[in-house]
């Protein structure tokens, strides 16, 4: 029996120490280290993570072969994945309960099982409700095998001897390894539950599929060295009470990162959103005041987002600046812009900005939009109607270019839009049927052009 050590492991970050301290010398949380025992390995039963090479190689005479990839059945989900699932890699998805990772990995399990040899591991539920969870979806299950088990060795050993070459794990907190003796979840079990699984994987070519739990603050609990060792790291998003749901890859080894996947969640599951700009817009009967459309980029994807404005006299003596789906820091510095070099103050009154859909937009190319917004909001008149505007709006009022600006446009003229007001520099030289393109260069050319 192999003897056993302890150690102090940080509930925050994982880190390991060899004795109690106050604040954790990896991340400096409090009282955050627990002590847990290790069952101590020799050094040649250590190994990588990672598949290791017989001999070293010259970079050059490494052979280049694109990495086979399996469709999962969801269109959405192979454009996050950068085009469908690779063989050898784990995938780790996160959300909040009840936002629909089990029921996605459930059907892609389940389309996946056509193709390939596919195994569905539950930690959380019997199998009798997996079973009433894919009859409710609709779902066949003739080839996907399912089994209910918390122990990673075991699960790896039926995944040897069913011949799977894909492996579904729902969830790893639940998971544990028998050589640490601490409870499913803590930081420890969740290391090295995953750190088993990879190894599983990078030697047998298996494809993993991790479903993880998120803490308050909206990231996967456990250590942060959890999302390190896997390839593609994916986070569901989706506003309280909003049937659509948003999948994000943050990281991502075979594809781009920041790709989105669009889905509405109905009674048979997740459904693909096809046409998502279609659902980020507010079909106004005529214009209103304080709205505007821009095109923001999503990955390789272009789409149209509605971004709306309020402006009202405070109602304390310190106005309010609210901003949902938009940093709150470049709120309150657009607004400083806008009186400094458009003549429009906001002091005084409460301003609130808020992205349609539930998106949350990192790009600056939202700059112009909820300027825009705000003015058009401040005046209580509309902006011109079929107008669609980008942009980055700098310290000086300068309207700065944004990236992929020709394709942005060419997906506003494909959903009919007949303005557009983008930085000089984004103009494209050849003239877009049916859309008129107006460039600026500074803050106030904006303005006159966009009432």
């Amino acid at each position: 029996m192999a003897k056993s050590r302890e150690v102090f492991v940080c509930d925050q970050c994982g880190n390991e120490s060899l004795q109690w301290q106050g604040l954790c010398p990896m991340c400096g949380a409090g009282d955050s280290l627990r002590r847990v025992a290790v069952a101590a390995r020799s050094k040649p039963e250590r190994r990588s993570l990672a598949a290791s090479s017989a001999e070293p190689q010259r970079l050059a005479q490494v052979a280049e072969h694109d990495e086979p990839r399996v469709a999962t059945g969801l269109e959405e989900l192979d454009r996050v994945l950068g085009g469908g699932l690779v063989l050898g890699s784990v995938a780790l998805l996160g959300g909040d309960p009840g936002i629909g990772k089990s029921t996605m990995l459930l059907q892609a399990g389940d389309a996946l099982s056509r193709a390939t040899p596919t195994l569905y591991v539950t930690g959380e539920e019997s199998l009798r409700q997996v079973s009433l969870r894919a009859r409710r979806l609709g779902l066949a299950g003739d080839t996907l095998q399912l089994l209910a088990e918390t122990s990673v060795d075991t699960i790896i050993e039926h995944a040897r001897d069913s011949g799977a070459r894909v492996l579904v794990i729902d969830s790893i907190q639940t998971m544990f390894a028998s050589e640490v003796e601490s409870s499913p979840g803590s930081a420890a079990q969740v290391r090295e539950s995953a750190a088993a699984l990879v190894r599983f994987a990078k030697s047998t070519g298996v494809s993993v599929l991790i479903i993880g739990h998120v803490t308050k603050e909206g990231v996967i609990a456990g250590p942060r060295i959890l999302e390190h060792m896997v390839d593609t790291v994916l986070y569901f998003e989706s506003d309280a009470g909003s049937r659509f749901r948003l999948v994000r890859a943050v990281k991502n080894r075979f594809g781009a990162a920041n790709e989105v996947g669009v889905f509405a969640m109905t009674e048979q599951g997740l459904k693909e959103v096809k046409n998502p700009s279609a659902i980020f817009l507010s079909q106004h009967a005529q214009p209103v005041s304080g709205s505007a459309v821009m095109v923001a980029r999503e990955g390789s994807r272009p789409m149209l987002i509605e971004v709306q404005a309020l402006t009202d006299d405070a109602q304390g003596m310190n106005p309010r600046r609210v901003a949902v789906g938009l940093e709150a820091n470049r709120l309150a510095l657009l607004l400083a812009v806008l009186h400094r070099h458009g003549g429009i103050a906001t002091s005084g009154r409460d301003v609130f900005v808020n992205v349609v859909g539930g998106v949350r937009i990192s790009e600056t190319a939202a700059d112009l939009p909820a300027v825009l917004a705000t003015v058009s909001s401040a005046r209580d008149e509309p902006l011109a109607g079929r107008l669609v505007c980008f942009g980055e709006l700098g310290l000086a009022g300068e309207i700065r270019p944004v990236p992929y600006g020709e394709e942005r446009l060419r997906e506003a003229a494909k959903h009919g839009f007949e303005r557009a007001i983008v930085p000089e520099a984004n103009k494209p030289r050849r003239a877009i049927d049916g859309l008129q393109v107006i460039g600026v260069e500074r803050l106030a050319d904006a303005l006159r052009s966009a009432f």
